[in-house]
């Protein structure tokens, strides 16, 4: 009975032994590669604030509906800023230089005027002087036609300068009251928000009648077209990144499908809170259907590798050590690895036998 037990116990540990799973390295390629998860988010895409603050009067836009750059989005109550406006536009059509034309040119008329008997009375001065100098005529009348010129002169210079300051004070008026009209079309300006880019409305944040302010966004806008893929890679990853590396993207929204995009820029400074930097990138073929804010998940291209030694990642023992068939631990070093396997520098051949160690 003895013998009998031994027998069936050997056949037991036979079977089991002749159980345990062997492999052999393959000879294949692989691919090295960073993981890395982000968000969509459109191209141009971003938040828009009012410069004033104040309770939203009209909503030209719905969620959804496409803008072109200038296109309003929506506006404040504003009517004391359009009462201002109205003032300075009467303003400006009052003191506009054409429009005071003639004020100009009675001033001109004026000197004119008082040049010609400037004129007029140095002429008969010089008639006088020349009479005075052939004994003809008196004293007091020579002195009667000094006193003329003196005063018509005088007259003429002061015309002269009423004439030179209302063509300046003209000039100032009429462009002051253009400044305040464009200074009041740019303030009343201010209470319509307008799109900045051509795309999409894709989130109204304030309704008719709320309050908004500069500090908080009332829409997000963005391109419809175009989206980049924006995704954090960690601070130990970030050094191998390099612009143009291919990036396989998958998403829940596309179950089953692997799109392909590149690198597109490194953001050089680290968010601190979170140890990781933000790398874009951009579709090579973009899906036909996409939204701002769609989650994926990416794996970026490293370096690939041709014809390396390959055996699964959950062969390898304290990452430096493997098992034979024959229950040996066999020292290796290893290269590159992807989620399922890793590449064998040295070791093995493709012609050992492995099992997996038993924890």
């Amino acid at each position: 009975m003895k013998n009998y037990f031994f027998i069936f116990m050997a056949l037991i540990l036979f079977a089991c032994k002749s159980k345990v799973e062997k492999i052999q390295p393959e000879l294949s390629s692989i691919t090295e590669s960073i993981y890395a998860s982000g968000k969509i988010r459109s191209e141009n895409q971003y938040q828009a604030y009012v410069t004033v603050s104040g309770i939203i009067s009209t909503v030209f836009v719905r969620e959804g509906d496409s803008v072109k750059i200038g296109d309003p989005i929506l506006s404040v109550f504003n009517e004391a800023q359009k009462l201002n406006k109205a003032n300075a536009a009467a303003s400006s059509v009052f003191s506009d230089y054409n429009a005071n034309i003639e004020k100009l040119r009675e001033g001109k008329s004026n000197m004119d005027m008082a040049q010609i008997k400037m004129k007029n009375d140095s002429v008969l001065l010089v008639r006088q002087r020349n009479l005075w100098a052939q004994q003809v005529g008196t004293k007091v009348e020579l002195e009667q036609r000094e006193i003329a010129y003196d005063n018509t002169r005088t007259n003429y210079y002061a015309s002269m300068g009423r004439y030179l300051d209302l063509k300046r004070q003209l000039n100032y008026n009429s462009d002051q009251a253009k400044r305040n009209l464009q200074i009041s079309e740019r303030m009343e300006a201010d209470y319509t928000l307008r799109s900045e880019v051509n795309g999409v409305v894709y989130s109204l944040l304030k309704k008719k009648g709320e309050l908004v302010n500069p500090q908080a966004p009332a829409a997000i806008v963005g391109d419809s077209r175009l989206f980049v893929l924006e995704m954090q890679v960690d601070e130990f990853d970030i050094t191998r990144i390099q612009k143009d590396m291919l990036v396989l993207v998958s998403m829940d929204s596309y179950k089953g499908q692997v799109f392909e995009a590149r690198v597109s820029k490194i953001n050089p400074i680290m968010n601190e809170r979170s140890k990781s930097f933000l790398v874009e990138a951009v579709f090579v073929k973009q899906p036909d259907v996409l939204f701002p804010n769609i989650s994926f998940e990416a794996n970026i291209l490293v370096r690939t590798k041709e014809k390396v030694l390959l055996i699964p990642r959950n062969y390898l023992v304290n990452d430096s050590m493997v098992m034979k068939a024959n229950g040996e631990m066999q020292k290796v070093e290893t290269g590159l690895k992807d989620y399922q396997k890793i590449e064998i520098i040295s070791g093995l051949s493709e012609n050992d036998e492995l099992i997996k160690a038993q924890p």
